[in-house]
């Protein structure tokens, strides 16, 4: 299913900011990788998208992306367009090719989730944040965390135009001024305010089980668990973000099992 028509380029987008972002790469096909997929194609942007198991594995999702998305290799993805998008699990990190990301913003979605994961010690000791450790695998990479502290199914969902009244925002951190700004355009581009974080040092504050993260965007808050998943979203604006973020306190890693 094609995201909703809201999702399109807003009007007001001047002709070389729309060239200006032109192509997107995504590496990872997962349910985040997929649902900004479907925005991006609905937004006017090509996209470019690779996973482990090689282009061939994608060609039902990219029938139903449309004429705007190919499927290609990893080391093609990352060369596409003027931003990568990376929705992998973060022990697949060290395995991309060295230097593969050097240079380029890259929208970083990972979480740490020692059920997945396994346990790392530098995380549970919080000797560092998700995003610093990913920094380290990814040298040269100008790192911006986003789109890791909402569902997949709640992004197409909460995409509405720039100016919307009842528009959603989401966090991002990073070291580089540059490179976040260009990831602030592409994510308004996709239907979503931004509110700046701070350094990959304070991204613990939308990291799993923090203040700011997926909880938030739940239409209802005290839904179980177990149907969180399939529960409806509701919008967050950027101030009540931007409240929320400072609020939020640094959970015990060491102590999540999730």
């Amino acid at each position: 299913m094609r995201a909703p028509a809201y999702a399109r380029t807003p009007e007001g987008h001047h002709e070389e900011e729309e060239q200006a972002m032109s192509t997107l790469g995504i590496i990872g096909s997962g349910n985040i990788g997929t649902a900004v997929a479907r925005l991006a194609v609905a937004a006017g942007i090509d996209v470019v998208i690779a996973n482990s198991r090689g282009p061939q594995s994608l060609a039902g999702l990219v029938e139903e992306l449309g004429p705007r998305a190919t499927a290609a290799t990893v080391d093609q993805t990352a060369r596409a367009g003027e931003s990568t998008l990376l929705s992998i699990p973060l022990t697949a990190y060290g395995a991309l090719p060295e230097g593969l990301l050097r240079g380029r913003t890259v929208l970083d979605t990972g979480n740490y989730y020692p059920h997945r994961d396994g346990r790392i010690a530098e995380l549970d000791s919080e000797e560092a944040t998700t995003t610093q450790l990913a920094q380290r695998l990814l040298p040269g990479a100008l790192l911006v965390k986003a789109f890791n502290n909402i569902m997949a199914h709640h992004i197409p969902q909460l995409a509405r135009p720039t100016g919307a009244p009842d528009r959603s925002a989401l966090p991002i951190a990073g070291e580089d001024p540059g490179a976040k700004a260009r990831a602030a355009e592409l994510i308004d581009r996709l239907g979503f305010d931004t509110v700046d974080a701070g350094t990959p040092a304070q991204s613990w504050r939308f990291e799993p089980e923090s203040g700011a993260y997926t909880q938030i965007y739940l239409a209802d808050p005290e839904v179980p668990l177990d149907q969180m998943m399939q529960a409806p979203a509701a919008p967050v604006s950027a101030d009540e973000l931007r409240a929320l973020l400072e609020s939020s306190r640094r959970v015990s890693v060491a102590e999540r099992t999730f």
